[in-house]
């Protein structure tokens, strides 16, 4: 190492992973990596951050994809006076081969420091500096080996799902084909950013929001079932027997009080209206309950973490619509949202905050929806309350 780095080497203390640790690895044979510990030793010692936003930089036809960093102390540490970061489109459910990850490595190794990200909190593939110069060839590598740029600025972010059907037996909707759908269909949006803001599409299978989508996406996508809850009584009475108790665990606990124990005849009876669907029963009960067969999705809107306004929950907007290929119901109504949004929001104004300014009732008569009950956006509007 060049230079000492005391209050960097204290991250790789204690018993969890250490990115400091991981750097130190790449310094071996990347003089970037290196000169980007000293940048962060500088920024404890000085307490300010050595870093700042010099100007836009990208690559041919696109206007997303690449985030500029530049040093502003290139003369102590000239490896990393640009240090500019590469969002990769990622595959759908984060499914790779060695292969693929081998040809991203490679093309890394070349173009840049060696430092990835994976996956950063948009879901893209993070690639970690490099400099002006190899921008363009790096993204042209890139795509030779079948990779694009995902979403950056006040445009698309790259769309995420869970794993859905590949790996879970919970998923009420193809989320691996939907994000790959969408993917392709609003590629304009996704790599030339003119919108007011950010906007962020995510997609769970179903209620247990694996992917956090209700926290963080302005448009999310959370399969669901339209009919009743299917329970065998005979694997309830099974759960019974073995000693699991079913009125403290899972009755008593279910938010709307939509199901009753009969402890004489140990049976669980369901009230289908009452039931809002929110999978605590399955998750208790997963060999004796399972989500029905009219299988669709829930579209909620206005996610977003704490920037110009607090955090904020995304609600209910569709409480069911089928989500079937070619998915064209859920494309023309994010295409409306959109129109709107680009109309009437403020620069950094976000869709859920542009929708509290102006009024739910203005909002649901530019997209053509009509007003319903599941609509309601209260009592639970801050993602930070724990229960």
């Amino acid at each position: 190492m060049k230079e000492e780095t005391p209050l960097v080497d204290e991250l790789e203390k204690g018993p969890w992973p250490s990115y400091v640790k991981e750097i130190k690895r790449a310094a071996k044979k990347s003089k970037a990596a290196e000169d980007l510990l000293g940048v962060q030793e500088l920024s404890f010692n000085d307490k300010v951050t050595h870093w700042k936003h010099g100007g836009i930089v990208g690559v041919t036809g696109y206007g997303g994809g690449v985030i500029g960093r530049y040093s502003d102390v290139p003369d102590k540490f000239p490896n990393v006076e640009s240090f500019h970061t590469l969002r990769v489109n990622h595959p759908a459910g984060w499914f790779y081969n060695t292969k693929a990850l081998r040809k991203i490595c490679d093309v890394w190794e070349k173009h840049g420091s060696g430092l990835t990200n994976m996956h950063g909190s948009t879901g893209d593939i993070i690639l970690l500096g490099t400099t002006t110069a190899h921008l363009q060839p790096c993204f042209n590598d890139l795509t030779e080996a079948g990779f694009d740029l995902g979403g950056s600025g006040s445009a698309l972010r790259t769309p995420t799902a869970c794993v859905g059907p590949a790996r879970c037996e919970w998923t009420n909707i193809n989320t691996l084909d939907m994000v790959q759908d969408l993917t392709m269909e609003f590629q304009d949006e996704i790599h030339r950013p003119r919108w007011p803001y950010k906007s962020k599409i995510k997609i769970s299978g179903c209620p247990n929001d694996c992917v956090a989508a209700i926290a963080r996406a302005d448009l999310t996508i959370i399969g669901t079932w339209r009919d009743s809850l299917k329970i065998d009584q005979n694997g309830v009475k099974e759960y019974a027997k073995n000693g699991f108790d079913i009125k403290t665990l899972v009755v008593d606990k279910c938010p709307t009080n939509a199901l009753e124990w009969d402890e004489k005849s140990k049976n669980l009876k369901l009230k289908p209206e009452d039931c809002v669907r929110c999978m605590h029963c399955i998750n208790k009960m997963t060999k004796a309950i399972r989500p029905g067969d009219d299988k669709g999705a829930t579209i909620m809107i206005g996610g977003k973490a704490p920037i110009v306004k607090g955090a904020m929950l995304s609600f209910v907007l569709v409480p069911f619509m089928k989500a079937e290929p070619p998915y064209t119901e859920i494309k023309e109504l994010i295409r409306k949202i959109w129109d709107w949004w680009d109309e009437n929001g403020r620069v950094r104004e976000r869709v859920g905050e542009l929708i509290e300014r102006v009024g739910m009732r203005n909002f649901l008569k530019a997209v053509d929806l009509k007003p319903v009950p599941q609509m309601i956006k209260a009592p639970r509007t801050n993602p930070y309350v724990f229960f």
